[in-house]
Parts: C-alpha cells; structure tokens; sequence
C-alpha cells in the first residue's frame, strides 16, 4: 500500500462538490455519507457503508486511483476532507482514511488536484473490496473486511453514540445527542498531526515502514517525562531527538502535549507528518507551483543527515558525503544488496549464545552512534555505565549474549576511564573523523578463526589458555586483595558524602559560590516534593524550608535532550552573578540521574498569574506595572552590558518574571542563555526561546543581545494590555497581538489596547499609551534600530526621549543576508508576525 503516493482525482466526487458548492462557504462542519444524505443518525439507527471502489478517469500524467467516498468536509472552498476507502492502483489492499484535498478551482469540472493520507484506521490490515463500514446500534463503528472479519473497531459498544462526522479540520468524531464527542480521530494519530490537533503523554506518531508501504515502522515520535522525542523501536528504545521545547513554530509543547500549529493563520492548507527517514516535516499547499512543499523540517538529530537511526541500515556506516558502507572486515559483514548500500549489512555468522567462546569484537576507530549522547541523558534503559574502563565494559557485554556492541569514550581528562554504551540493536554507524568514540561490534568466530586475532580488537584467547592464565592470577590476587581491603573499606567511608553516582563537580568551577545539596537533604527539604509550586518545560519546581527556617524553591529537572546542558548553563550562569532583578541562585545538586537547582522563594509567583487574570481584584495596577516593566528592563541591561561576559537570556516571557512579596519583579530560568565574549558582536546559535517572543533575525541563526529586547517588547505590550501575545479568545483579526498593535497604530486607536479588565489602568490609558512607544521602539524589526536595554533604563526613567521615527510595520520581512546560511532551515517563508 502507498501512503504517501499523489491520488489525483480529476473527476472525483463532481456531485458531492456540486452540492457542496451550493451551500453557503461558513465554516461549520458538514457530514456526508455515499448516497449524499446528511448523517446525523438518532439512537437505534444502523448505517453501513460498503467500499466498491471505482476507477477514476485519468490522463497518464496522473495515473488512476480508486476510491469509495464516505464523508466530506471543507469551509472554504480552497482545501476538503475526505473520509472513505481508498485502493491503489487497481490493488486488491485497500486503506479506510481521512484524506487532505485540493480542489482545482481552475476548473469548471472542480477537478481534485491532490490528495494527501493523514489518518488511517487500518494501515497495517488493508480490506479488500466489499468490505464494510458500520454504524451499529449499540453505538459501536467498526471495519469489516469482505468476509465479515472484523479488521477496526472504535470500541464505543453502549456510549450513547448518535451521529458520525468529518470536522471541518480533519477530525472523524463520534458524537451523541447533545453533540458531545464519544471517540475522535484526533486521538488515535497514525503518521501525521493536522494543525489542532494535539499528541499527549502515552500517544505516538509511527512513520511508515517506506514511502511505498503505508504500514507501521520502526520510527515512532511521543511525549515522554516532560519532552517529546523521536526514537527507533528496539528493545530497549533507542533516541535520536529530544527536547522540551517546541523547537519549532508550528508546534505548541507544554510539557505534556505537543499540538500542531497552523502558521501563518490565514495560510493555505498544512500538515505535518512523520516520514519513513525519521523527520518531522511540515506541508503546505503552494498555490503557485500547485503542489504540496515542504515547508519546514522540524528538527536536525546530532549528526546531521547520519543522524537518523536507518539511513544507511543496520550496521552501516553513514560518511559525511551522504554515503553508505559496512564495516571494513568483509570476513563478517556484508551488504544486503549491493546497488543499494542504503539497506544496511547483515552478518555473514549469526551471533550463536550457545558458541559465546567464540564471541570477540571488531573495533571501528573514528565512529560514532546516534544514540551515544541522548540516551546518557534520558537515563533509560538502555545498558550504559560512566566511569568504566574499556575492558569492563567490553566483558559485560561478551556475559550479555543480547549485546550486540559497545559505544565507548574516554574520559575527557585523559584518565583510564571513560563512559560506554552497550547496545542490543545495531543501527547506522557514523563515520566522524576526529571524534573520541569508537565502536566495538560483536561478531561470532569460527573455531578455525581463534588465531586470525590482528584483525579482532578485544578477542578472547583460547578457552585453555583462559584456564592457565586465570589460575596464575588467581593466586596473585588474592595476595593482594587481603592488603587492600582495609585501605579500601578505609576509602569507602571517606566517599559516602560523596556518592559514586555524583559523577558532576562544579567546585572547581565554582568555588565557594554555591552550596551543594544531596537528593536525600532536598527530599527532606520540600517533604518529598509534595509542594508544587509550578511546572514549566525542564521539569517542576518545588517550595521547600531550610533549618533556619528561610523558603526556597526547587527545580527539578526531568526530561530528555538539553537537559544537562540547561543545568550547567544556569549554574555556571546565575551561580556567578548577582543582582536585585535576577533570580538568586542558591544552590544546586547533581547526584546520579538526579539535576536540580536551589533559588530564592518569590511568593507571587511568575508575572503570567497577574497579568493574565480577568479577576479585576488581582489585578496589578498601572503604577506596579511600571515597576515591574522597569525591573525586567535593568535585569536585563545587568546581563548584557555590566557583566565581565555580555549574557543573551534567549527566553524573556511573563512565565520566566518572578514576583517577591512586593511585586518587586526578576528575571529566572537561564538554561537558554548563552554568552558572547566583549569583543563579539553576535552569535550563531540554533533557533531556542518560546514561540511568539522570538525576534525576525532568528531567521538567519546569527543574533545579537537584542533578540531579548525585541522579547521584552513583547512582555511589555502583554503587561500593558494585558493579555497574551496568541490569544485565540480573541476576534480573528487580534489573535496576534502584534497585528493587532500595528492595526491600532494605524488607525490612531491605542488607547482601544489598555487592559479593559482593569480599572486603574483605564484611569491612566494616555500613560500606558506612551509607555507603548517604548514597546514600538523594542520592537523593529531592523534589530540595528532596537535601543539597548540601558538606554531602555533611561528612557523608562525620563532621563532620555524615545524613539519617534518608528516604524510600525512589525510584519515587514525583514532582508536576509549571508549569515541566513548559516544555521539551522527554519524556512524563507516565515513572516517576523510568526516567530512573534
């Protein structure tokens, strides 16, 4: 079957669109079944639906395709949904799907120009023709192949279910009388995500085995422990993505769900869809070219092109150029298919657990895996150890027969030790000159093979010799253990403020700065963590109580991807700074899996609580708001002009201002931050920040401090009109806030923007307005006209006069020079009114 294969339908469905077209283009949803009556079935109503596919008449540009029509859906006249049965190519496998369509509005026949596959019930049992969609009685909708096996079912038996629709965004819903939805497709993705729809904790999106065969793969992407990731399916599960952030403006993630975004609104038809190489891509109908075109790639795994688990197979060995290859021992690999390298090497001697004398290893010096990084980080189950010499770890694996290799680096300071990684699957290898990793593969020997050891790293000598060899030592050593133990139960209780899992020493870094705190003291501390306080997108914090009595917050770290790296950012970070609008930083504790970080109680909270709440008596009024915007403001100078290194947050929103007992406000959570040295202007870095405070340069990778200015325009625009920078509450044309703010400005209606839900500040609307110019001056999108932060201070503080010579036009795309090659694809198309 083919799910990713073009169906043209150049005559399709002309009675449907017909009668579709006579309806007047609202966007309420409109449900369809085949012989063109509405279905709103009452209780006790039983409707079927039988797939006899038709051929479509085609030129041999298209082909045929074969479809059965069951529902129609679309608001617009410029894109439909499809539900019904499709066959390809005459096959006798067909699929039960929702399909995205274009109509050819060219044409006076409305001709189908394509088709996409977004959803599928069936896509690893295809029926055949005749088979049956039921509607039943009792409620339940199921797929019956043609010799009345049951293939899918919706499991609703006795939920009251009354009707079936196609939703005008693609969702096949299951409602009952009062239109509440029973079942939804939304729920149960397959390979894709339509803009709304949303993958929560224990969902998945699995790729399709290829791009000719539409069933499930290996690749699967989910949410898991506070991030989403993408990993192969082995046993344990092997990573190649992960991250807590959205990553990605098409995507909303708040630590529990990830939901697709339609960006810009008004945009033409998208979706996005886990392909078979592993990548999460973003379509999008291109009115010119009259096609479908990528118009994001989500996310680069480490390794780039060689990062995704099966480029080049199992056990090949992906080069820089794109290439394929398997290890260079053809004693013991060979390709799968020599034209196609890309399919990967099997092993011309199956690893035999009953011949294990017979196992060794073959070493592939320069190599690296996926894999390696990521999964130290996610901590699972995976067989890893830290602080293992080579040999160790080579013999646990020789033990496990379910080893298949080992992924081994040496300690960075040169030392014996080094970190490893045993693995039971062998996927693509990644041939990276100059790296410290090497790869030892397993392999089986022939009892012939034992003295053939000059192309074997690691091999066993013969099981005699063992013998002999093992019996000298023996003796040796115990000589030597009975001198040692005393010395060693000596060195034990010396280590056990110390634990052996506590591998992370930032004293040297950080001498006498912070105090360092074990788990089982903050247990204690926060009485289990049983005190929640907030959640955001490395993990939740916690409110606890020294012995002395003073309050802290704990912020627990969990989850997959940067999450080290945010802990030794803010560490290093905020360990060494110190100012009135920053955060304290008190302490911080790295014991095992276990990353977490101590800071000063602010006991109102972070700014979104306050400036987001209709509650006219929790509101803040406009003096404090001034307060407030004037703390962010010097917090922020502090970072990027009086430290000894310039200091580029990256991720100033309401949610990261927190709130002391007075309102007095300051900045926190700089796992982001990155550091320019004094004599550097910009740095290049990947997209990260929170979608809707990113500034327009990030289109090209290469910025400057002033990405945080340009976020702290947007803060201010939120506290002075309090509400959010994406507010779908809002009517069509002020969702974004800052549309809606240059609508406004044009129109000489600012004033229309002042928080309504808040009286104070209706009392001082010619203030606030003023205070406007000051956003309008952060927020240019020609980031060379931004202020600093400092003259930010002094114009908040009367000493300077803002900026007059504005320009208002925030949607503007901005130029693009040579540093936009540079960084990672984040699209030529994305307008600054998306990032922001």
């Amino acid at each position: 079957m083919s799910a990713e294969k073009r169906l043209y339908f150049p005559i399709l469905l002309i009675i449907y669109l017909h009668l579709l077209s006579s309806r007047s283009a609202s966007s309420q949803t409109i449900s369809w079944y085949l012989n063109s009556s509405l279905l709103n079935s009452t209780a006790g109503l039983s409707t079927s639906w039988t797939n006899r596919p038709f051929s479509i008449t085609a030129d041999s540009t298209y082909g045929l395709s074969y479809f059965t029509p069951i529902l129609l859906s679309g608001n617009d006249g410029t894109k439909y949904h499809f539900g019904g049965f499709y066959c390809n190519d005459q096959s006798a496998e067909c699929l039960l799907g929702i399909f995205f369509a274009i109509p050819d509005t060219s044409s006076s026949e409305r001709k189908l120009m394509d088709s996409q596959l977004v959803w599928s019930a069936n896509r690893d049992n295809p029926v055949k023709a005749n088979a049956t969609l039921q509607l039943g009685q009792d409620g339940n909708l199921v797929l019956l192949d043609s010799d009345g096996t049951l293939v899918w079912s919706t499991n609703t038996t006795g939920k009251s279910v009354s009707g079936l629709k196609l939703t005008d965004t693609g969702n096949l819903v299951l409602f009952d009388k009062v239109n509440r939805s029973i079942w939804q497709s939304f729920d149960h993705p397959t390979d894709a995500l339509l803009p709304g729809q949303s993958l929560v904790s224990g969902k998945k999106l699995v790729a399709s085995v290829s791009y000719v065969n539409s069933s499930q793969g290996l690749l699967s992407l989910t949410v898991l422990n506070g991030s989403w990731g993408t990993y192969i399916s082995s046993d344990p599960p092997q990573f190649y993505y992960a991250s807590s952030s959205p990553d990605s403006i098409y995507l909303s993630f708040d630590g529990q769900t990830l939901t697709a975004l339609q960006e810009p609104l008004t945009s033409p038809a998208q979706f996005m869809k886990l392909r078979p190489d592993g990548n999460l891509r973003v379509y999008q109908w291109d009115v010119k070219v009259l096609n479908w075109e990528v118009i994001s790639v989500i996310f680069i795994p480490y390794g780039g092109y060689c990062g995704y688990p099966m480029v080049c197979g199992k056990y090949g060995i992906c080069t820089g150029d794109g290439q394929c290859s398997c290890p260079p021992e053809k004693n013991f690999f060979r390709p799968l298919d020599e034209r196609k390298r890309d399919l990967g090497c099997s092993q011309l001697t199956s690893i035999n657990c009953n011949s294990s004398q017979y196992h060794s290893f073959i070493e592939l010096r320069n190599t690296a895996y996926f894999a390696f990084e990521l999964n130290h980080e996610l901590a699972s189950s995976i067989l890893q150890f830290e602080g293992k010499k080579l040999e160790d770890c080579k013999r646990t694996c020789l033990r496990d027969c379910s080893c298949k290799a080992v992924v081994y680096r040496d300690d960075s300071d040169g030392a014996t030790s080094g970190r490893c990684l045993l693995l039971t699957d062998v996927f693509s290898l990644i041939d990276e000159e100059g790296t410290d990793k090497r790869v030892f593969l397993k392999v089986q020997n022939s009892s012939k093979a034992q003295n053939q050891s000059s192309i074997i790293s690691g091999g066993k000598k013969s099981r005699s010799h063992i013998v002999i060899l093992g019996s000298t030592l023996a003796a040796f050593f115990g000589i030597i253990l009975n001198i040692t133990a005393c010395f060693v139960l000596f060195k034990k209780r010396t280590r056990d403020s110390r634990k052996a899992g506590d591998f992370l020493d930032l004293e040297p870094i950080l001498p006498g700065m912070l105090t360092r705190f074990t788990y089982n003291e903050l247990k204690i501390i926060t009485e289990d963590f049983s005190r929640k306080l907030g959640e955001g997108g490395f993990g939740a914090v916690y409110e606890g109580t020294l012995s002395n009595g003073t309050k802290i917050a704990v912020k627990r770290l969990d989850g997959l991807g940067h999450v080290m790296e945010s802990f030794v950012t803010e560490v290093k970070i905020v360990g060494g700074i110190h100012h009135v609008n920053l955060v304290k930083l008190i302490g911080f504790c790295a014991e095992k899996r276990e990353r977490l970080l101590i800071y000063e109680h602010m006991v109102n909270g972070s700014l979104d609580r306050w400036i987001y709440n209709k509650n006219q008596e929790n509101g803040l009024t406009w003096h404090t708001r001034q307060r407030i915007i004037t703390d962010i403001a010097k917090g922020l100078a502090y970072l990027h002009d009086e430290c000894s290194q310039k200091i580029i947050h990256l991720d100033i929103k309401p949610q990261n201002i927190l709130l002391d007992q007075n309102f007095n406000a300051k900045i926190s959570d700089f796992g982001m931050s990155k550091l320019i040295e004094k004599d550097k202007s910009k740095i290049e870095t990947r997209m990260r920040g929170t979608r809707g405070y990113l500034a327009p340069e990030w289109l090209n990778s290469v910025i400057t401090e002033k990405v945080d200015v340009y976020a702290f325009g947007i803060v201010v625009l939120e506290v002075l009109c309090g509400r959010k920078n994406l507010d779908s509450s809002q009517a069509n044309e002020d969702i974004h806030l800052l549309s809606a703010f240059e609508r406004k400005s044009e129109q000489q209606q600012l004033m229309a923007m002042v928080d309504k839900n808040n009286e104070d500040m209706q009392m001082h609307k010619e203030a606030v307005t003023e205070m406007m110019g000051i956003a309008a001056w952060c927020l240019q999108v020609d980031f060379t006209k931004r202020p600093s932060m400092s003259l930010v201070v002094k114009a908040l503080e009367g000493l300077v006069s803002v900026e007059t010579n504005l320009d208002y036009d925030f949607t503007r795309l901005p130029e693009v020079g040579a540093d936009s090659q540079q960084g990672e694809d984040t699209s030529s198309s994305l307008l600054p009114s998306i990032l922001s």
